[in-house]
């Protein structure tokens, strides 16, 4: 290029070089970091159980174990008693000399790791024990925690393991540590070996109220009956053989309370035992129906089938007349499940019982049964919503991953607030009652009812077929199935915010209190923002802002038909998503899930260049009109408003050259060195000169600054003059060689002249300071104003469906019959 080409360049790129940081040329010691730095080398080696695309290797294996248990549920010592054999197949190409089982029950037990590792919390939820007022400093704990002290210090808890046995009742050797036993096998067990083990166990059953559990009774000591009625819900209820993976051997990492479940695969056959009034729901299908429901009771379940809205089975009336029951005798309710992970079941003589066929277009099982069982403090609330919110579900979820497999999908009401199992799951929300006998319930109740029971259905999806490990990482489950319920929540009325959208996160992500996603279960500060809120924002980001849901929906999918029925990792899903899509995800894998960096993104300022074309006749015109267009000084300005002239204008007929020509005239002389520099030009040269003049476009450098440390899009809105808008998106690659600081060049037409820019107007990617995202910057509305209100007094927490005529000066201390 010749000198001239040379310093036309430099012309317009001048401005650009002094705006961009120095950063952006040269990296001080220490100071770079690669934000775009390859998964691959944290995540596990590839190998044949496990490959690089992220599937199931040509030599996968997962092991099966099936239980046939026979239980009996003692209704008045609240205790449950049971025989189980196990037969236990070894599908790994390992030998193994011993079985590891749960006992999670004995988590309760005061010699427990979870009970002597539990950390005190101040009832205002703080981590520290003491609160101070003035000069006095004390630790405050409320009547909750002293009912849960006290209801462990009053019963035996945990597992009373009677008998461990070979099928021919010969003892095995066997050792308990903590919430775990181990078995030792007579003879070791080889690959494609099977062997059983016979187990004779009780336990008395936890009061959930007081214990705070994932199971346990419910105790209605108004109902009319004597002593009252429970309502069981059963999990937990049997010991567990633990799972055993290529990619961790055996699973025997205790049971702490956070970090759920993870098991075998199996067929399980399980026989309750349970009063002769009482109405069992549970894992599988039931299969003596004719012993233990009426005739009546078999015909509204047969017509339930194709209803095209929820049968009841067991009415609220005769639910309420069973609450007075004082029926003798027990009787046995008999289940199978096939091809499960555990199995929870749920007994009591106070549910109303409706369900609803749903029929899906999946040959191998074209008919679910969506079921609900809740006693009449559900009420209406449950009656019109739990059931449809269950063929919700399969129906979402069914489309973003494979047809629900199993032949029932069942939602019971009682003192677990939100709990999930195989075709099975526990919820909480109830109705008001009122002295009037009606019963109400407030916007709050309807959405959480729509949101658990959406949430903990879809659970059937994420763990319970996509068989991931909640013990090591939460977020495989809890945040991936709290991102589908997100979208089947929406999808079901948008206007119920359900907390998966992008401005639900900022308040953690720019908190102190944040590790990794990746952090294991029992190690993570905050569970709810960091297991199940995080990665769902995450991937609805992925989903909208990075590849576009056509791409997203094809790798999401493709994961959970590799996965179903199997057990996947965190590589697996990564891997996946990223060979799917065929797009690059290491960055935000790595950003999101193994960081605490969060997304503040400033624009910081933007500089209007012009193309300095060198042609006298042009550019100096620009830079008359760019003179003329400054302001006029006060003090000239001044002058004129009281009339005074200057000498020029008093003296029009003696002027000279430089008088009647200002400062931007142009010369003969700079004409012809302009002509001949511009003769001097390839033709292709001045071709593209002649262009830029003619366009005269306009040329805008935008300076941003990465200040929360996570790489992301820029998503910029622009306004010009004329008033239209443009939308454009900058890959997060723009961040590849500076991470904190880049420039970027953007050029608009002649009339498009910029006024203002944004990024990320409509919030989607987390940001966490929008006053840094407006250039110019914008006045704020405060946080404190715009937001104003006294606790729970919207509309979504009033009771208005239920008029308070009068108000009572001061509340009667009494136990109202509920």
């Amino acid at each position: 290029m010749r000198v001239y080409s040379q310093l036309l360049v430099l012309a317009l790129t001048s401005s650009v070089i002094f705006t961009i940081s120095a950063s952006e040329i040269v990296q001080s010691k220490g100071h770079f970091v690669d934000k775009f730095r390859q998964l691959e080398e944290s995540l596990p080696t590839p190998n044949d159980y496990r490959n690089a695309a992220g599937e199931p290797g040509k030599e996968y294996w997962q092991q099966q174990v099936d239980y046939k248990i026979n239980v009996t549920l003692d209704e008045e010592k609240r205790r449950i008693e049971g025989e189980q054999v196990i037969t236990y197949h070894n599908n790994s190409p390992y030998t193994l000399k011993y079985l590891w089982l749960q006992l999670e029950q004995n988590r309760f037990k005061s010699d427990s790791i979870a009970e002597r590792s539990s950390t005190f919390y101040g009832v205002d939820g703080s981590v520290s024990a003491t609160n101070t007022y003035g000069d006095n400093a004390f630790a405050k704990i409320s009547l909750q925690d002293l009912r849960r002290q006290q209801f462990l210090a009053d019963n035996n808890l945990g597992y009373q393991i009677t008998a461990v046995t070979d099928t021919n009742k010969k003892p095995l050797k066997y050792t308990i540590v903590g919430a775990q036993m181990r078995v030792d096998l007579p003879t070791a067990l080889g690959q494609n070996q099977s062997t059983q083990l016979r187990i004779n166990y009780g336990y008395n059953i936890l009061e959930e109220d007081a214990v705070g559990a994932r199971s346990g009774f419910e105790h209605f000591p108004d109902d009319d009956r004597k002593g009252g009625n429970d309502i069981f819900l059963l999990a937990q209820w049997f010991p567990r053989v633990a799972s055993y993976s290529d990619y961790e051997a055996w699973h025997n990492k205790e049971f702490l309370g956070s970090g759920e479940f993870t098991l075998e695969f199996g067929n399980y056959d399980v026989s309750m035992t349970v009063p002769s009034d009482h109405i069992v729901t549970a894992t599988g299908v039931l299969q003596n129906s004719k012993k233990v429901l009426s005739s009546e009771q078999l015909k509204r379940l047969d017509k339930a089938k194709k209803a095209d809205k929820p049968v009841f089975i067991v009415s609220e009336d005769e639910a309420i007349a069973n609450e007075s029951s004082t029926a003798k005798g027990n009787k046995t309710w008999h289940f199978k499940a096939d091809n499960v992970r555990d199995f929870a079941w749920a007994s009591s003589r106070k549910f109303i019982w409706d369900a609803q066929g749903y029929q899906q277009k999946d040959s191998n099982n074209p008919h679910v049964m969506a079921m609900s069982f809740y006693p009449k403090e559900g009420g209406e609330l449950w009656q019109r919503y739990s059931t449809a919110s269950i063929i919700h579900t399969l129906k979402v979820y069914s489309r973003f991953t494979f047809d629900y497999p199993y032949p029932a999908a069942i939602s019971v009401n009682g003192p677990v607030g939100g709990m999930e199992y195989p075709m099975i799951s526990f919820n909480g929300p109830r109705t008001i009652w009122h002295d009037d006998d009606s019963r109400t319930y407030t916007l709050s109740e309807k959405q959480f009812l729509i949101g658990v029971v959406i949430h903990e259905v879809g659970h059937n999806y994420f763990p319970m077929i996509v068989n991931s490990d909640e013990r090591q990482w939460t977020w495989m489950d809890e945040g991936i199935n709290s991102f589908l319920d997100g979208i089947a929540t929406r999808e079901w009325d948008p206007n119920l915010s359900w907390g998966r959208e992008p401005s639900d996160v900022i308040e953690y992500m720019k908190s102190n209190v944040q590790v990794p996603i990746m952090t294991q279960s029992d190690s993570v500060l905050q569970l709810g923002p960091n297991a199940y809120i995080k990665p769902a924002v995450a991937l609805n980001i992925l989903r909208e802002v990075i590849l576009g849901r056509e791409l997203f929906d094809f790798a999401f999918q493709e994961y959970s038909n590799r996965w179903m029925n199997k057990r996947p990792t965190p590589s697996d899903f990564f891997r996946t998503m990223e060979e799917a899509s065929g797009v690059d995800l290491d960055w935000f894998f790595r950003g999101w899930f193994y960081s605490t960096d969060h997304v503040d993104i400033s624009l910081d300022r933007i500089y209007k260049l012009r193309l300095d074309t060198n042609n006298p006749d042009i550019d100096f015109e620009r830079r008359r009109k760019d003179y003329q267009g400054k302001p006029m000084p006060y003090s000239v300005e001044r002058n004129q408003q009281s009339g005074q002239k200057s000498w020029v204008e008093l003296n029009s007929d003696n002027l000279d050259y430089h008088d009647q020509h200002d400062q931007f005239s142009v010369t003969n002389k700079e004409r012809n060195k302009y002509n001949k520099k511009h003769a001097e030009l390839d033709e292709w040269e001045q071709q593209v000169l002649a262009r830029a003049i003619k366009e005269d476009k306009n040329y805008y450098v935008f300076n941003f600054s990465n200040l929360g440390g996570l790489v992301m899009p820029i998503l910029l809105e622009l306004t010009f003059e004329n008033g239209n808008t443009e939308s454009l998106v900058l890959p997060a690659e723009i961040w590849r060689r500076s991470p904190f600081e880049v420039s970027k060049l953007i050029v608009t037409d002649k009339d498009n002249i910029l006024v203002s820019a944004v990024v990320d107007r409509r919030g989607e990617t987390a940001d966490v300071d929008i006053e840094n995202n407006y250039y110019p910057r914008q006045i704020i509305p405060s946080r404190i104003e715009a937001f104003k209100e006294e606790e729970r007094k919207g509309n979504q927490y009033r009771d208005i469906m239920h008029d308070n005529k009068e108000a009572l000066e001061e509340p009667e201390i009494k136990v109202k019959k509920k």
